[in-house]
């Protein structure tokens, strides 16, 4: 029992318990999807409000990080709006220095880097929260999925939270290379339906695109409606 006291401590097989504690505060986080299309990115995610009484604008799972850049958080949404702060900060920091937009790639390992820091120091705690990071730069369009040790994986089209396997599952047997905008957004939604039990509703997704030439786009209510009616036809 003593090896999950600090984050410093490693069990005798080589686990840091609150590294993996951190792990499931997001996967008990509202489930997020992201797929890449033919020239971009989107990012989508279920607020999954808990009372009418909630206003459903109030809750933020989906942020603009640059022009070409956004990224959608499943778990703690105060932790992960510390690492868009700072992933605002870093991507700034090179358009100054090198008066260029900083590409997706290395964007995403500063901050991997960042929330690495905090699974090797005593008295602090991991980032419970993971992140969808999807832009395109002059490589072509991104997605990478961070997860609270630090590590990165890059996906052609992945999920967090929840409904993660699910969701998953699905993109395996349906996801094709170079798939449009509207057929991805459309996937996604039907992933994340997918994954719940009770209908989607517009007022608890939110949705956003990064895409070449254009700058990070979150979807309004009007335009998620249509989307849905879509998928239910």
């Amino acid at each position: 029992m003593a090896y999950d006291r600090a984050i410093t401590v490693f069990s005798p097989d080589g686990r840091l318990f609150q590294v993996e504690y951190a792990r499931v505060a997001v996967t008990r986080g509202t489930t997020t999807a992201g797929i890449k299309f033919e020239d971009g990115t989107v990012l989508m995610a279920d607020k999954n409000i808990a009372s009418r009484l909630m206003e459903p604008e109030s809750i933020e799972k989906i942020f603009k990080i640059d022009e070409h850049v956004g990224c959608a958080t499943s778990g703690l949404v105060a932790d992960a709006r510390v690492l868009v702060d700072y992933a605002r900060i870093v991507a700034q920091i090179n358009k100054v220095t090198y008066d260029e937009k900083i590409s997706v790639d290395l964007l995403v390992k500063k901050i991997c880097d960042y929330k690495q820091n905090y699974t090797q120091y005593g008295g602090v705690r991991p980032f419970g929260t993971a992140l969808l990071v999807g832009g395109w730069d002059d490589t072509g369009p991104h997605l990478f999925e961070t997860d609270p040790s630090g590590a990165l994986v890059s996906y052609k089209a992945g999920s967090i939270g929840a409904g993660r396997n699910t969701v998953l599952e699905m993109f395996e047997d349906k996801y094709v290379d170079d798939i449009s905008l509207d057929d991805a957004i459309l996937l996604g939604l039907e992933g994340l339906q997918k994954s719940k039990e009770d209908k989607l509703d517009v007022a608890m997704i939110e949705i956003g695109y990064a895409r070449k030439g254009e700058i990070f786009h979150m979807l309004d209510r009007d335009e998620a409606t249509k989307y849905l009616d879509k998928l239910e036809s």
